[in-house]
């Protein structure tokens, strides 16, 4: 994974596509930043970043994606290996379903996309400060070695029901939260969670890619 560091940048997310759009890079390829001022959020809102925290975004050819990977669930299988990452150094981040990293509050969150054949996940981690509401992580690391964790277990590729297997345990913590879905929020609590990372409620099957 080649691994770009931007001094500040209006959005990882954005310029990553607008690259990979216009031909200029190729996966493996991460954009990162300590200094986001126009980051990209879930269901279109915007993240709010604070300078010293972490924001990313990269790409990985579709062809490289382990052959079981549901691509709906991307945002929780590369959610998950990156909460995994963090709980080696000793956080105890989790992921709520689908792509908030929480603690008490949220710490960060995971959106992805697919790009013509490349897959694009855009990451942002309240590394040292939190807005109100949120939380700030519960260790001390610096990005470059949180990077580099995160993308050596990203390139050992366990498989997508390895990864299930864990966050199939893990869900029972998102029970007591909502979700938002197509402008409506729903109780987790009433979630059937399926093999393929959909949530099932009231007989309608929903998917995390976002």
């Amino acid at each position: 994974m080649e691994i770009l560091f931007f001094e500040r940048i209006d959005s990882t997310q954005r310029r990553l596509v607008e690259g990979l759009q216009k031909g200029e890079v190729t996966p493996p390829i991460a954009y990162a930043t300590r200094d986001q001022y126009a980051g990209v959020g879930s269901r279109g809102n915007s993240w709010i970043g604070a300078r010293g925290n972490l924001f990313f975004s990269f790409a990985i050819d579709r062809g490289s994606l382990v052959q079981d990977l549901p691509l709906a669930s991307s945002s929780i299988y590369f959610g998950f290996l990156f909460k995994e990452s963090l709980a080696q150094a000793g956080s105890k981040v989790w992921l709520k379903w689908p792509n908030d990293l929480f603690l008490e509050r949220k710490v960060g969150g995971c959106i992805t996309q697919l790009v013509g054949s490349s897959l694009v996940c855009g990451i942002g981690l309240n590394l040292l400060h939190a807005p109100a509401n949120f939380d700030p992580l519960d260790i001390s690391i610096e990005a470059e070695e949180l990077l580099e964790r995160y993308f050596s277990l990203i390139e050992s590729k366990p498989s997508w029901k390895e990864v299930f297997s864990k966050f199939r345990v893990e869900f029972a913590k998102s029970r007591p939260h909502m979700v938002h879905h197509k402008g409506t929020l729903f109780d987790l609590r009433d979630a059937q969670l399926a093999e393929d990372g959909a949530i099932i409620i009231g007989g309608e099957r929903i998917y995390s890619l976002r």
